[in-house]
C-alpha cells in the first residue's frame, strides 16, 4: 500500500477548465456533489501560492503548466488537496501505481487522461459498463449486484430460519443437559461417594470411645524474693519454663513406654473389638503405637493461665481414667525431678560445710581436754589466781613481820628472843612466797610451769572458739541453702481431677460427616479449576 504524502494545502481557487459552450449542459447529482465548491475568492490567489522557480528555469504559463507531465513542475501548479485525491482514485482506477499523488496526476495525464474530468469521478463511484440502460443521470444510492461465482450463504426463508433456530436451540439443550449431566456424575463420583463412605463409617463402624478431661497447674513454693523476681513471683511466668517442660515430657515417647509397661496401653489397642481404623496391629512397633499415643493423648498449656489441659482418649471409660491417672503422677514426679539436682547440689555443698566445721570444733574441745588432763589443770586462770591470792596474803604477812622486827630493832636494848622470832618467821614466809611463785613461772622437773599451761590452754581455747564460730556460719548456711532449696521446690496442684465419662465422646458423626463434605468438595473445587485453567492454557 503506498503511502500518502503530506501535502500542503493552498487556498487557492483551482484551474479554470477549457472553455465550454455556452449552452448549459444538465448536471448529474454525482458531478453536483463532486464538483469542488467555490471558496468565494474567484481567482484570487495568496501571496504563498506562488513558489519559487529553481534557478535558471523559467517561469510557465498556467495554460503550459495544466498540461505538464512532470512531476516538479505539478507540484507547482498549485492544486488542492481534493484535486490531488480524486486524480489518486482515477490512476487506482485505471490501475496506475503512482509513488505520489503528483506522480498520479503526471501518470495520468502521459496517458491522455485528465484526472479532474467529471464523467471519470462518476465512474468511480458507478462503473460505465454496469450503469443501467436508459439511465441519463447516476442513482445514489445504488446497490451493486453480487459477483458471479462468490462463494456466499444461500438465502434462507422464514420457515427454514425457524427449523435452523430451532435446531440450534435443541443443539444448545441437548450440549447443556449433558454437561449438567457430567457435572452431576463427577460429583457423585467425587463428593457424595466419598462422603457416603465417611458417614458410613463413622454412624455404623467406628468404635465409641471415652475421653477423661483433666487440668493442673504447676506452682513454686512461696517464699521472699527481691529484685526482678518478685515481680513474677506467684504468676504464670514463674514456672511457665517448667509447664512447657511438663508438656513435652508428657507427650514423647518416655512416657508412653512407662504407660505401656504399667497398664497396657498397646494391648488395649490391639483389642479385635476396636474397629480396624483405629485398632493397633499386633506386635506392632513403637513408632506406630506413639503415633496412636498422639492420637488419643492430647496435651495444650494455655501460656496466659499457666493451666495444664490434658484429654485422655480409651475405649474403655475405666481405662480411660486409670491412664490419665497415671500420666499424672508421671508428671508429678518429672516436676519433682526438674529441681532434684539443684536442690541436691546446694544442700550438698552446706551439709559438707557443717560437717567440717563440727568436726574441727570436736578436734578442738578434744584438745583442750588433753591439755587439762596432761597438765591437771582445769582452769590455770582460777589457778594461777588462787595461788597469787595467797601469795598476796603470805606478802601482807612478810611485810607485817618486817615492820614488827624494824620496831624490834629500834629499841636501844631489844629483846633476843623476840627478834629471832620475828627473823625466822620473815625467813619462813619469804622461803614459802618463793615456793608458790616458782611453779607459776618455773616447771618442777618434768611438769611444765603454769605459765606455759596457762598459754597452751588459751591457744586451744581460742581455736575452739574459732571453730565453733565456724560452726555457726556453716549451720547458718546450711539453713540458708535449705529455705533456697524449698523456693526451687515445684508442686503439681490439680484443678479438675480426671472423672470417668458414662458416654461415649467419640466419634462425632454428624460433625465428622460435614467434615468430610467439606473436605472432598473442596479438593473437587481445587482440581476443577486447575483442570480448566490448563484446558484454556493449551487451548488459546
Amino acid at each position: 500500500m503506498t503511502t500518502p504524502l503530506k501535502v500542503t494545502r493552498y487556498r487557492t481557487r483551482p484551474q479554470a477548465a477549457p472553455a465550454r459552450p455556452a449552452a448549459a449542459q444538465p448536471v448529474s447529482d454525482g458531478e453536483k456533489l463532486l464538483t469542488p465548491a467555490d471558496d468565494g475568492f474567484g481567482n484570487e490567489r495568496y501571496a504563498d501560492a506562488a513558489r519559487p522557480q529553481p534557478p535558471g528555469q523559467k517561469g510557465k504559463g498556467p495554460a503550459e503548466a495544466a498540461g505538464s507531465t512532470d512531476p516538479d513542475a505539478i507540484r507547482h501548479e498549485g492544486l488542492s488537496a481534493r484535486q490531488l485525491r480524486m486524480a489518486r482514485r482515477v490512476a487506482l482506477k485505471n490501475g496506475i501505481e503512482a509513488k505520489d499523488d503528483f506522480g498520479a496526476v503526471a501518470e495520468l495525464r502521459k496517458r491522455g487522461i485528465d484526472p479532474f474530468q467529471s464523467s471519470k469521478i462518476i465512474e468511480l463511484l458507478v462503473p460505465a459498463e454496469d450503469k443501467p440502460a436508459g439511465a441519463g443521470r447516476a442513482q445514489l444510492p445504488q446497490v451493486t449486484k453480487p459477483a458471479v461465482n462468490l462463494p456466499a450463504n444461500p438465502v434462507l426463508d422464514d420457515t427454514q430460519r425457524a427449523l435452523e433456530i430451532l435446531r440450534m436451540q435443541r443443539d444448545i439443550q441437548r450440549r447443556r443437559r449433558r454437561n449438567f449431566l457430567l457435572l452431576l456424575t463427577r460429583l457423585a463420583a467425587f463428593v457424595a461417594l466419598p462422603t457416603l463412605i465417611a458417614g458410613w463409617y463413622y454412624f455404623r463402624i467406628a468404635t465409641p470411645l471415652y475421653a477423661t478431661k483433666s487440668e493442673f497447674v504447676i506452682q513454686q513454693a512461696e517464699a521472699q524474693a527481691s529484685g526482678l523476681g518478685s515481680m513474677f513471683r506467684g504468676t504464670q511466668f514463674a514456672t511457665s519454663q517448667d509447664s512447657i517442660t511438663v508438656q513435652s515430657y508428657l507427650q514423647s515417647r518416655d512416657a508412653m513406654l512407662r504407660l505401656d509397661q504399667d497398664l497396657g496401653f498397646k494391648a488395649h489397642f490391639s483389642d479385635p473389638a476396636i474397629d480396624p481404623i483405629q485398632r493397633l496391629a499386633p506386635g506392632a512397633t513403637n513408632e506406630a503405637a506413639y503415633k496412636l499415643y498422639k492420637r488419643n493423648v492430647s496435651i495444650g498449656y494455655d501460656p496466659t493461665e499457666g493451666i495444664i489441659k490434658m484429654e485422655v482418649i480409651a475405649a474403655d471409660p475405666v481405662l480411660s481414667q486409670k491412664f490419665s491417672e497415671a500420666l499424672i503422677r508421671y508428671a508429678e514426679e518429672q516436676v519433682d525431678q526438674l529441681t532434684f539436682r539443684l536442690r541436691e547440689d546446694q544442700m550438698k555443698g552446706a551439709r559438707n560445710s557443717f560437717a567440717d566445721a563440727e568436726n574441727k570444733v570436736s578436734a578442738a574441745q578434744n584438745r583442750v581436754l588433753e591439755l587439762q588432763e596432761k597438765l591437771g589443770v582445769l582452769d590455770p586462770l582460777t589457778e594461777s589466781s588462787a595461788v597469787m591470792s595467797q601469795i598476796s596474803t603470805f606478802e601482807i604477812e612478810l611485810q607485817k613481820k618486817r615492820l614488827e622486827l624494824q620496831q624490834l630493832l629500834d629499841n636501844a636494848r631489844p629483846n633476843q628472843a623476840r627478834v629471832d622470832g620475828a627473823k625466822g618467821d620473815i625467813e619462813r614466809l619469804e622461803a614459802l612466797i618463793g615456793q608458790l611463785r616458782a611453779p607459776l613461772t618455773k616447771g618442777t622437773g618434768d611438769a611444765a610451769s603454769l605459765a606455759q599451761i596457762t598459754g597452751q590452754l588459751r591457744i586451744a581455747e581460742a581455736d575452739l572458739e574459732t571453730r565453733q564460730m565456724l560452726l555457726s556460719a556453716a549451720l547458718q548456711q546450711l539453713e540458708t541453702a535449705r529455705i533456697e532449696a524449698n523456693r526451687q521446690v515445684r508442686y503439681l496442684s490439680m484443678g479438675v481431677n480426671p472423672v470417668a465419662p458414662d458416654e461415649a465422646t467419640y466419634p462425632r458423626a454428624f460433625e465428622n460427616t460435614l467434615l468430610a463434605f467439606l473436605i472432598f468438595a473442596g479438593i473437587y473445587l481445587m482440581l476443577s479449576l486447575t483442570a480448566s485453567i490448563l484446558r484454556e492454557q493449551v487451548t488459546s
